[in-house]
C-alpha cells in the first residue's frame, strides 16, 4: 500500500510538472541570433549584437554576448532585430462570422474606423441587457486558435495585438494576444485591463438603437444604472439586515471597475466630433478613456493632453490610388486636405505631449507604408517605433514583459532585411514566445493577367475594378482593388466612401461573391454588404447598407 502511494505521488507530481503553467506548450530549444543590428528601443541601438532566447524569454542582448552551446545559432548578418511589434487596436483572433444583421456590427477601427474585423456582437448567457449592450462580454472567451488568419498582420512585423469584440455598443472586456494562433490558453498575454465602447447605431440588436440619439441615450441609462447598482449593493454588505438582496447583474457588475476609475474605457471614435462626444461622455461619468481610431484626433491635442487621453491611433490614413477620368470633377478641397493632413496629425500629437499607440486600422500589407508616411508628416523614427513598441505595452499594462528588446522580457521579436522605415525593407522572420515564425515570401499576384496588364488570371477576380453605385439618388464610383487566396476575398475599396479594408469575402464555385466594407457617409461610417457576380469582363450585383436599403452597382475592370 505504501509503495502504491509513493508511486501516485509521483505521478501526481509528474503530472503536476507537466501541465502548461506558462505559454510555452512545449520545452522550448534555446536560440542565438548573431551579428545583427538589435534596436531594443529602452536603450540605444547596437551595430552588431546577439540575442540569446530560451524558454520563451529573452536571456540576453548585447555585443559580447556569449552563445550557447546548445543555442541553434541564425546569421543575422544584415538584418535588424526589433521587439515585436504592437497592434494597438483590432479584433484579430476572433473567429470570422457570417454577415450581421442589421447594424450589430460597428467600424472596429474607432467609431468608425476601418478594418479589423466587423463580427456581429456575441450574446452573453443570464445577461439583463439586450445583445450589442453586455459588458460582461470577455474577448478571451470569443477568441479561436487560427494561426492562418494572422498571415497578413504577422507579415506587417506584428507578433502582439489589443483585440477585442468588433460589434455592439458596449463590446465588453478586451485582451492582448500573441499571433501564434495554435492555442488560446498559450496566445492570452492579459486580459481584462479595458471595456470597449462604440457609438454604433443598431449597435444592440434587431437595429436598436437606430439613431445616434438613440446610442447615447442606452449608455447614459446603463452607466446611470450601473452607478445605483454599486450604491444599493454597497449599502446592502455594510448592512444587509432588513433589506432585500440584490439581484445580482452581470452586465452591472463588469461596469463596476469602469466606474471606479480602476480601468480605462476604449471608446472609438474618428471624427473631431466623435471625440469631443467621447470626451464630453467621460467627463460626465469621471472615467478614464482610451480613444480608438482617432483619426481627427489631430484637431483636439490641446483638449487630449490636457484631461490626459491617451489615443490608439490608426495610420489607415486616406488616399487615392486610381487616377480619375480626364472628365471627372476634381475631389473636393476638404477631402484632398484630409489626405495631406492625416500622416501628419502623429506628429501634432507628439508635439503636443498625447500619449499614442498606433494601430493598424487592419490594413496589414499598407502598415509600415503607412508608419513611414507618419514619418515623413514629421515624426522621428524613434517616436514611430515606441508607437508600435513601448507605449501599446504601458498603455496596456505589459511593460514589465514586452514592448523591448531586454533580457527577461518575452522572446517576442521582429527581424527584418535592412531598417524598418527604409523603404524596401521587409520582414524576414519573428519570434512568438521563443519559437520561430518564417514569413513567407510571396509574389504580387495582382497584375498577374495575361498580356502583363493590370487584370487577373482568368477565371478570379483579382485585379482592379471601377465600379458604379447607385446610392442615395446618385452614383457613386469606387475602386476595388481585390485579391484572392482560393474562396476567400480580400482587399480595399477606395474612392468617394473613403478608404476601408475589405472583410468578410468569399467567393463561390459558381462565382458569386460577397465582401463587407465600411463606407463613409457624411460624418460617419456605414456597413455595406456587397453581392455580386462576374459576367465576362464586368461585375454586377447589388449592395445593401443599413439605413439606405439596397442598391444595384456594376464593375468593370481595369487592363
Amino acid at each position: 500500500m505504501v509503495s502504491l502511494l509513493r508511486v501516485a505521488g509521483v505521478v501526481t507530481c509528474v503530472a503536476t510538472i507537466a501541465s502548461p503553467l506558462s505559454a510555452q506548450r512545449n520545452a522550448p530549444a534555446a536560440y542565438a541570433i548573431t551579428n545583427a543590428r538589435l534596436v531594443p528601443v529602452s536603450s540605444p541601438a547596437i551595430d552588431q549584437g546577439t540575442v540569446v532566447i530560451r524558454g520563451g524569454l529573452i536571456v540576453a542582448v548585447g555585443a559580447t554576448v556569449a552563445v550557447p552551446a546548445d543555442a541553434r545559432v541564425i546569421d543575422g548578418t544584415g538584418l535588424t532585430v526589433y521587439p515585436g511589434l504592437i497592434d494597438g487596436f483590432g479584433t484579430l483572433g476572433l473567429p470570422s462570422a457570417t454577415p450581421a444583421a442589421a447594424g450589430a456590427a460597428a467600424p472596429p477601427g474607432g467609431g468608425g474606423g476601418r478594418g479589423g474585423g466587423g463580427a456581429a456582437a456575441p450574446r452573453a448567457p443570464n445577461s439583463t441587457q439586450a445583445v450589442g449592450l453586455q459588458p460582461e462580454l470577455a474577448v478571451v472567451n470569443e477568441l479561436g486558435p487560427d494561426a492562418a488568419s494572422f498571415t497578413a498582420a504577422r507579415a506587417a512585423g506584428f507578433t502582439t495585438a489589443f483585440t477585442s469584440i468588433g460589434g455592439g455598443v458596449f463590446r465588453g472586456q478586451s485582451a492582448v494576444i500573441n499571433l501564434d494562433g495554435t492555442d488560446v490558453s498559450a496566445m492570452v498575454v492579459k486580459s481584462g485591463m479595458t471595456q470597449q465602447l462604440a457609438f454604433s447605431r443598431g449597435g444592440g440588436g434587431g437595429g436598436f438603437p437606430g439613431s445616434l440619439f438613440g446610442v447615447f441615450a442606452a449608455i447614459r441609462q446603463e452607466l446611470l444604472d450601473a452607478q445605483r447598482y454599486r450604491e444599493v449593493t454597497a449599502a446592502y454588505a455594510r448592512s444587509p439586515k432588513g433589506m432585500v438582496r440584490p439581484a445580482y447583474d452581470p452586465s452591472m457588475v463588469a461596469l463596476q471597475p469602469v466606474l471606479a476609475r480602476q480601468i480605462p474605457m476604449v471608446m472609438l471614435a474618428n471624427t473631431q466630433r466623435e471625440i469631443e462626444r467621447a470626451l464630453d461622455l467621460a467627463k460626465e461619468f469621471n472615467l478614464r478613456v482610451i480613444i480608438a481610431g482617432g483619426t481627427e484626433a489631430w484637431k483636439v491635442a490641446g483638449r487630449l493632453k490636457a484631461e490626459n487621453v491617451p489615443v490608439l491611433l490608426t495610420v489607415n490614413f486616406p488616399r487615392r490610388t486610381t487616377t480619375p477620368a480626364a472628365d471627372a470633377d476634381p475631389d473636393p478641397l476638404r477631402v484632398l486636405r484630409e489626405r495631406v493632413e492625416a500622416p501628419k496629425g502623429p506628429a501634432v500629437l507628439e508635439a503636443a505631449g498625447v500619449t499614442y499607440a498606433f494601430t493598424s486600422g487592419g490594413a496589414f500589407p499598407e502598415f509600415l507604408a503607412n508608419v513611414r508616411r507618419a514619418v515623413g508628416g514629421g515624426l522621428t523614427t524613434e517616436q514611430a517605433l515606441k508607437a508600435m513598441t513601448t507605449t501599446p505595452a504601458q498603455l496596456f499594462g505589459i511593460a514589465d514583459r514586452m514592448g523591448a528588446l531586454e533580457a527577461g522580457r518575452i522572446a517576442n521579436l521582429t527581424i527584418t532585411k535592412g531598417d524598418l522605415f527604409a523603404l524596401g525593407s521587409t520582414v524576414q522572420q519573428l519570434f512568438i514566445d521563443g519559437q520561430p515564425i518564417a514569413i513567407p515570401v510571396t509574389a504580387p499576384t495582382a497584375g498577374a493577367g495575361a498580356g502583363g496588364g493590370r487584370g487577373a488570371r482568368p477565371g478570379t477576380l483579382e485585379g482592379q475594378w471601377t465600379a458604379r453605385i447607385a446610392f442615395d439618388g446618385a452614383e457613386r464610383e469606387v475602386t476595388f482593388t481585390l485579391t484572392q487566396d482560393g474562396a476567400s476575398l480580400g482587399g480595399v475599396l477606395e474612392g468617394t466612401f473613403g478608404s476601408a479594408v475589405l472583410e468578410e469575402g468569399s467567393i463561390a464555385a459558381d462565382g458569386t461573391f460577397r465582401f463587407a466594407a465600411w463606407l463613409m457617409h457624411h460624418d460617419g461610417l456605414e456597413r455595406a454588404q456587397f453581392r455580386g457576380t462576374r459576367r465576362g469582363d464586368a461585375l454586377v450585383g447589388e449592395v445593401a447598407v443599413q439605413g439606405h436599403g439596397t442598391s444595384r452597382f456594376t464593375g468593370s475592370q481595369e487592363r
